[in-house]
């Protein structure tokens, strides 16, 4: 038996201190990471000037990634495309997810009050047409940060008014006016990640999320916003059974989302869950079949599709049908 691999504590530049990647050491660590199978192939890296770009950029001005802080496979293929997630205020989440690799701890309050600037200015120097924003979950922070994220989009449409902007926020505990806060802001896409089935919400997720919670937000920002659209995600090879996903896949178009994202979990470190099943490309495209006879507007399924993979197929979406 493998020993235990330690809890790694960090401190970053703003002087937050957190559990590396999330999750404390743990019987996980003992279970052999899985081999991947023939179909899961991550590209190799395709450095070109706009990766570097997002790389400098990131770096210097302190900016977060989701693709690099949740450990994305397809990080190269996006940045090489001029494409990145940007995760406002900063690295560390108040929130443990069992399958998630974003440091854990407790900020205190603290946010870059120049974010939204930083932000926006990078996204004109790389003219990016179409952001995505996320958003590290913030229980110490009164409105969940939803403030400073409504004014990182405002800054974003101040230096050009024709950028669009997708979110993918945190649930915000429910609160009604901070998902108002948020969909009053200039966005077209609103996006809060169901992650998994109803049965495995718990303990995969955080106590503090919730799977009709996330539903409710999503019913929400609908509600209070109809032109929005709005979008969530959900890993498989969790344990789920294909009647639960099926189960789960109604429930989500029931609440009025028209974008849905269909993608394989992987571990990202050993103290992680462990997959429990490899899903083959088949069962994939099976399940987007039957999300798009359900009338979704857009359906991504694929053993490596992530929340904002690919988000300029959405744009290109977007500008050809929709007004």
């Amino acid at each position: 038996m493998k020993d235990i691999i330690p809890t790694v504590k960090i401190v970053n530049y703003a002087g937050v201190r957190s559990i590396k990647d999330g999750m404390k050491s743990n019987a996980y660590s003992e279970v052999i990471r899985e081999k991947k199978p023939k179909w899961i192939r991550i590209s190799a890296n395709q450095n070109n000037r706009s990766f570097e770009l997002i790389k400098e950029r990131t770096k210097n001005l302190k900016l977060s990634t989701v693709c690099e802080e949740a450990k994305c496979p397809n990080l190269s293929e996006c940045w090489s495309r001029g494409t990145a997630t940007f995760m406002v205020m900063g690295d560390t989440c108040t929130r443990a997810c069992q399958f998630c690799s974003v440091n854990t701890g407790n900020p205190k309050g603290w946010l870059d009050k120049d974010e939204p600037k930083k932000i926006a200015k990078t996204v004109q120097e790389m003219g990016i047409r179409y952001v995505v924003l996320t958003c590290v979950t913030r229980d110490d922070l009164s409105d969940g940060g939803a403030q400073h994220f409504a004014e990182t989009v405002n800054a974003i449409k101040a230096v050009d008014e024709n950028i669009e902007v997708e979110v993918l926020t945190s649930d915000f505990d429910g609160d009604q006016s901070a998902i108002r806060t948020i969909v009053n802001s200039p966005i077209k896409v609103f996006a809060q990640n169901i992650e998994t089935v109803e049965r495995l919400t718990h303990p995969i997720r955080d106590p503090r999320a919730g799977y009709e919670q996330t539903l409710f937000v999503l019913e929400e920002s609908k509600k209070l916003f109809p032109k929005v659209i709005t979008k969530t995600s959900l890993m498989l090879g969790l344990g789920e059974t294909h009647e639960e996903v099926i189960t789960s896949i109604k429930d989500i178009r029931d609440s009025g989302v028209d974008v849905l994202t269909l993608g394989q979990y992987m571990r990202p470190t050993k103290n992680h869950l462990p997959v429990k099943k490899w899903i083959r490309p088949s069962e994939f495209e099976e399940l987007k079949y039957f999300a798009e006879s359900l009338g979704f507007m857009m359906v991504f399924s694929g053993p490596l599709v992530r929340s904002s993979y690919r988000a300029d197929l959405l744009q290109k979406y977007l500008k050809s049908f929709v007004t």
